[in-house]
């Protein structure tokens, strides 16, 4: 491959897995059902936690099945169409940040949570398995959906358990740093020891 065209298509991916980030389904699936704005709601998230506040249980579904298909999608072409391991992890960032800063929105969307979950599958399903497992023990520890943020933590470690690849293990690396921060008036009430009211937002 040309040495010239190989960055840029690799670019091109990751401008388009941004893209695919933006694509909102809470947004578009409230403003359909009710005419509101999700962004006037609740915690102001996209994402499908503050989507039930609206819809319920099926919104939720909904909404989760449909963000993490997006963060699925853009991963899976990139490992499809043979991405450096440097470009599918540039991809996988790409779409989370776009959940959490869609243009098209003000910059304004979801945590990043389910669409991120959804790369880790296609990325590595034992790896989405593991965390998976860790994130069902919320219910159990009292964590409700704090452990979901506490599986994306960990996931930096569990990859290079798995013997996944340097690019992988920090392009998760960063992954965490933006959920983290997406997630950080919720992170500073917790260790404030106020109550949450809005909660974690996937």
């Amino acid at each position: 491959m040309d040495p010239f065209f190989g960055p840029l298509r690799e670019l091109a991916f990751v401008c388009a897995g941004y893209a695919i980030g933006c694509f909102s389904p809470g947004y578009f699936l409230i403003r359909f059902r009710t005419g509101k704005d999700i962004r006037t709601v609740e915690s102001g998230s996209t994402g499908s936690t503050n989507v039930s506040q609206v819809l319920g249980v099926q919104g939720f579904i909904v909404t989760l099945l449909a963000d993490a298909a997006k963060g699925g999608l853009a991963v899976w072409a990139a490992r499809h169409f043979e991405l450096s391991s440097w470009g599918t992890m540039a991809v996988f960032v790409a779409v989370v940040a776009g959940h959490i800063w869609p243009a098209q929105l003000g910059f304004h969307g979801g945590k990043g949570l389910a669409t991120g979950g959804g790369a880790l599958v296609a990325l590595d399903y034992r790896l989405a398995l593991i965390l998976g497992g860790i994130a069902l023990l919320g219910p159990l520890l009292r964590l409700g959906t704090a452990s979901l943020l506490i599986a994306a933590m960990v996931s930096p470690f569990f990859a290079a358990i798995l013997g996944r690849q340097e690019a992988e293990v920090a392009g998760l690396g960063v992954f965490v740093l933006l959920v983290l921060f997406a997630h950080r008036d919720n992170i500073r009430a917790f260790f404030a020891g106020r109550r949450v009211r809005k909660g974690l937002q996937a």
